[in-house]
């Protein structure tokens, strides 16, 4: 077993000989004394190595660089009141090293990985993800996202929801068109899944109440700030729903819940990044698409209300308008066209032409979808035949309406705009591990 100490723990060594492993984070000569910023993957250290303590962990200090993986046995001491750094889970004590061992060395840095930022172009920051993914200010992106998740889970499962995972392979995209990437499965041809939709409607009458973290791809012709090709989706359906408002409520619950969360667990990220939780007023505004047009051609003069969506702009000023007006960053637009929505989202029977359908859009971009579904057998093929879905590759959905299926609609969230938007981040893809779009799987195409 390990004799390991890890950096959060050495606070508590204090008198103490420790062995404590990790990185290279920075390395200052000051004559016969060598300062090394040190961490692992609960925090920072700082190393002291005197030649008059240790002229062995000396000689080894001057050849450590960054990023080289190193052990070092030391003895933990309070660091003067004047000098203790408020900010570090280990600033108020400092390692006096006796002995370094190099673990592995690391090749010359192509970019600074010192400073509190990483003043990179966003190309240069993923060609060499594997790097600035361990800076400090990169990693902590993924902290918040890992708790956006999370806490999905944890708000799901607090209202009787049971997870399941979803197929990634599938025989036709969930929402017709083209914009699924085609795969060769052995002689048959299949397609990487757009959406879990089928999967969580058939589960509705398995479980009642499912959720689904799920890699959903879309072969979507768009290089923008926004769009991926590649992101994980957190989607949620329920049955036995009395209208479409049990739907909105239960997602307002659930985007309260993981905000909130952010706030709680990630607050040195919010500082680090200077970012504020979003502003949710008691009950989250809900305008129709129509009333919001109608809003945005007041308030810019710009006339989109003959549109079946809201353009880019359209989504920042209605935003707008709810800070300014109901004090949210987040707003739920709803009634979108039967036209622009998938053929199982269900028509407002009091008011023909719209669906029973809302968006969540929060701090000018979308952050979820969703709806009441069609749970007739004989309206949902019929629709689906219209928008030239194909019936027998779709048997195994459809019998879950054939059996018996209650009412029911649910909804799915992009954890990486949400993460993006809480932070502030300029582009989607600083919220993606490792982002596919049109021009990278890894390396630039």
């Amino acid at each position: 077993m390990s004799n390991r100490t890890l950096i959060s723990e050495t606070v508590d060594c204090v008198g103490k000989i420790v062995a404590v492993e990790g990185w290279i984070h920075l390395r200052r000569d000051h004559g016969k004394l060598i300062f090394l910023s040190f961490r692992d993957r609960s925090g920072f250290l700082q190393i002291v190595v005197n030649a008059k303590e240790s002229s062995s962990a000396y000689e080894t200090a001057k050849k450590v660089r960054p990023e080289f993986a190193v052990k070092v046995i030391g003895l933990v001491k309070k660091r003067p009141e004047n000098a203790v750094d408020k900010n570090s889970v280990a600033g108020s004590v400092e390692l006096e090293a006796q002995k370094i061992s190099i673990l592995s060395k690391a090749e010359v840095l192509p970019f600074d990985m010192g400073g509190k930022d990483l003043n990179l172009e966003l190309p240069t920051l993923l060609d060499h993800r594997g790097l600035s993914l361990r800076h400090q200010k990169v990693a902590a992106i993924f902290k918040v996202q890992e708790t956006v998740i999370d806490s999905f889970r944890i708000a799901c499962k607090k209202k009787d929801f049971t997870e399941f995972q979803s197929p990634v392979i599938v025989p036709q995209g969930a929402e017709g068109g083209s914009e699924v990437f085609e795969i060769k499965y052995f002689d048959h041809k299949a397609y990487l899944s757009q959406s879990p939709q089928f999967y969580k409607q058939i589960m509705v009458g398995v479980f009642e109440r499912v959720f689904t973290v799920n890699k959903t791809m879309r072969a979507e012709p768009s290089v923008t700030t926004r769009h991926l090709t590649e992101v994980t989706t957190l989607d949620a359906e329920f049955g036995f729903i009395d209208s479409w408002l049990d739907l909105i409520d239960m997602a307002e619950y659930v985007i309260k819940f993981m905000i909130d969360s952010v706030s709680k667990q990630n607050l040195d990220v919010l500082k680090m990044y200077n970012a504020t939780s979003p502003k949710i007023s008691a009950k989250i505004p809900r305008i129709k698409l129509r009333e919001a047009q109608e809003i945005i051609f007041k308030r810019t003069g710009r006339d989109n209300r003959q549109d079946p969506d809201l353009s880019p702009e359209d989504e920042r000023e209605i935003c707008r308008w709810s800070l300014e007006e109901k004090n949210s960053d987040l707003v739920f637009v709803t009634h979108y066209p039967v036209s622009k929505r998938p053929f199982y989202t269900l028509e407002d029977p009091k008011d023909k032409g719209y669906t029973l359908s809302f968006d969540l859009i929060g701090r000018g971009t979308e952050w979820m979808t969703g709806g009441q579904r069609i749970n007739d057998y004989k309206k949902l093929t019929e629709n689906a035949r219209k928008r030239g879905i194909d019936l027998k590759k779709s048997e195994i959905y459809l019998q879950a309406f054939r059996y018996g299926m209650p009412s029911e609609g649910g909804f799915s969230f992009g954890s990486e705009r949400i993460t993006m938007h809480i932070l502030g981040l300029q582009n989607v893809r600083e919220a993606s591990l490792f982002p596919r779009d049109m021009e990278r799987v890894d390396e630039r195409l």
